[in-house]
This record gives C-alpha cells, sequence and structure tokens, in this order.
C-alpha cells in the first residue's frame, strides 16, 4: 500500500538514541508514514530495541556487516511506495509537527525536489531536548551551501539561533540528518538501483545528491516550522576524535564529489580556493592522519563510474553551470520562494 511518506533510518551503534527518534515518530501528527530500519551490524543495544519495536516498523533488516550508509538506504529506499521519504538519522528527534509542515509545503510546489527543516543541536547523551536548557538554542542545520573552495557546510551550525532563518526559501540542499526527498525526483535522478552514490558509502552523499538534484532543475525548500533535533558527531574541529574510516570516506568523497558534479568553467573559477584546500587536506593526510591514504585507492576504483555520471549530468542538465555557480559562496545563500510559474 502507497504512503505519503517512507521514513527510512539506517542505524549502526545507536543504541544511545534510536529509541527516542521512534518515540519522536510515534507523536507526529501526521499519521499516513511507514518506518523502515536497517541495522548495519550493530554490537550494541541496537537491534534489541529495534526488536521491542518491531509493531511501529514496516521493515527491518539486520545486516550482518555493515555495507554503509548509501547501500542501506537505498535498499530500504526501494523497499515500500510511497509520495515522499524521509532519510532519517537515529540521532534526530522530530518535533510532532515535522512530517505535518513538510507535506504541507511540498505539497504547494511541485518543482520542489526535496525540503529541509530547521535542527538544533542535542547533546550527546541527552534524549530529551527538554532536559538540555540553553543549548536548545544552537543550530544544528538549516540545509547546506556550497563554498568556493568545494566544501558543504550547514547554514547557521553552532550559531546561536536568533531568528536569522525563519524564512521559507530556497537552498542548494537538505542535511542528510533528515532529509525530506519527493519520490519522483529521486526516480529522476538515480542511477541504476542507487539513489546514494554507494562508491560514498558515507559522508558527502546528502551533497551529491542535491548538487545533482540541482542540475536537473529541483528546487530544495526549506520549512522553518519543521523543527527537530540532531546530535552533531561529525564535525571539522572534531576530526581527529572522529573513527579513521569516516574520515577516510571523507577524504575519499571530497574529490569523487567534484569529479562527478562540478563542471569546468565552475572548476577555473574557482581553481584558486580548490587548490588551497586540496593542497592543505592532503598535507593534513600526509603529516597527520596516514590512514586516509587508503581511501586513494577506493577513489580509482569509483571513476570509471563517476565519469559515468558526469556524462550522464553534462548529457541532461537542466540549468547552466553559470547559474549552478550562483550557490557557491562564502557565506549561507538562500533564494526567495516564488509561486508556481515564476521564474527564480
Amino acid at each position: 500500500m502507497n504512503t505519503r511518506v517512507l521514513v527510512s533510518i539506517v542505524t549502526y551503534n545507536s543504541g544511545p538514541y534510536i529509541q527516542s527518534c521512534l518515540e519522536s515518530l510515534r507523536a507526529q501528527t501526521c499519521k499516513d508514514f511507514s518506518v523502515a530500519v536497517w541495522d548495519n551490524a550493530s554490537t550494541d543495544a541496537t537491534s534489541a530495541i529495534l526488536r521491542n519495536s518491531a509493531k511501529d516498523l514496516s521493515f527491518v533488516h539486520f545486516s550482518p556487516r555493515n555495507v554503509g550508509f548509501c547501500a542501506a538506504q537505498n535498499r530500504l529506499i526501494a523497499s515500500a511506495a510511497s509520495d515522499y521519504c524521509l532519510v532519517l538519522n537515529p540521532d534526530a528527534v522530530l518535533d510532532a509537527h515535522y512530517l505535518e509542515a513538510l507535506i504541507r509545503e511540498m505539497d504547494r510546489d511541485a518543482t520542489a525536489g526535496s525540503a529541509s527543516g530547521r535542527l538544533w543541536r542535542l547533546q550527546s547523551g541527552v534524549s530529551d531536548p527538554a532536559h538540555q536548557g540553553e543549548a536548545r538554542k544552537i543550530l544544528d542545520t538549516a540545509g547546506i551551501y556550497l563554498t568556493p573552495n568545494q566544501r558543504h557546510l550547514d547554514r547557521g551550525s553552532g550559531d546561536i539561533d536568533a531568528g536569522q532563518y525563519e524564512n521559507t526559501e530556497y537552498i542548494f540542499g537538505a542535511s542528510g540528518a533528515a532529509a525530506f526527498y519527493r519520490r519522483s525526483m529521486l526516480e529522476d535522478v538515480r542511477a541504476g538501483d542507487e539513489y546514494f552514490d554507494e562508491s560514498f558509502f558515507a559522508y558527502r552523499e546528502d551533497a551529491d545528491l542535491a548538487w545533482r538534484a540541482q542540475w536537473r532543475g529541483w528546487r530544495c525548500l526549506y520549512v522553518p516550522e519543521a523543527k527537530g533535533y540532531h546530535v552533531r558527531r561529525v564535525l571539522p574541529e572534531r576530526r581527529a576524535a572522529l573513527p579513521e574510516t569516516i574520515n577516510m570516506h571523507s577524504f575519499k568523497n571530497r574529490f569523487l564529489l567534484r569529479i562527478k558534479n562540478m563542471d569546468g568553467g565552475t572548476y577555473l573559477r574557482f581553481l584558486v580556493p580548490i587548490t588551497l584546500r586540496d593542497a592543505a587536506a592532503l598535507v593534513y593526510v600526509l603529516a597527520r592522519e596516514r590512514s586516509s591514504i587508503r581511501g586513494i585507492p577506493l577513489l580509482y576504483r569509483a571513476m570509471p563510474g563517476a565519469w559515468a555520471a558526469r556524462r550522464w549530468i553534462k548529457d541532461n542538465r537542466r540549468i547552466s553551470p553559470g547559474e549552478m555557480r550562483s550557490w557557491f559562496s562564502a557565506r549561507p545563500v538562500a533564494k526567495p520562494r516564488v509561486e508556481q510559474g515564476e521564474k527564480l
């Protein structure tokens, strides 16, 4: 049976968070949704929590190995029919009106292929946002944007929420912490059976999908009324404390993201800042993070698929490179929402 929203969650040792995440879904004012979960070989209490919550799940799979975020999400998204898909991290907690707000605004705007709500930081180890006091005012993400040196960053990340992101507007893309996608957009941009590129494994896959969707002319809508909380563990300043695997895929995917999506004119336009950033990343890896060097052969193996994707984008893009470059900015960028039939 087709539901309005398929909520897809990939877990990996998510025991401290998944219960609160599922409880926030049970409290949603919109009830026309189903929840599918893929567990990537967790060794903590995650599996037991999911089994105890089986009545609330339309699909759950316990993988004997960690197949990666991208592959797991692809299988979940394909597991059921729906109008929309909410790709949700297990360490996110949603306000009761989250789905209702996003469905309402996406139904109004057929040009929007994705949407992002406003997430605040949830302190690690705190399951109920009401218990963390003033920390709830710290923004986690109001969607993602691109910088001239080809970083993708979360709008407002770490800032005090002083009402600076109160307008419904178009942004570059939705953060993978709680990204809302139109099913027809996902089908339009998928490559074979992959909505998320499985060569990424994990990390930066949300920026890759957002970039591909922008090339196809799909807009991303920021809806501030859709509120939630997220435990943000992957931050640049915490890189030294992150697992080696995450850092390795982050290093690899920086180059994979560009090979697939960046046109030659944009690369030349931002050659200096991109090259300086690349040099800094390479020096850091060689000097302090040699475990990430193993990402280089993985990048090499992903090259044929990346070049095929690049050719497909070039042959099927619906916006100009100049329009795409308008999204690159040193500061968070957004564009005003327009009514159907109007031009940006």
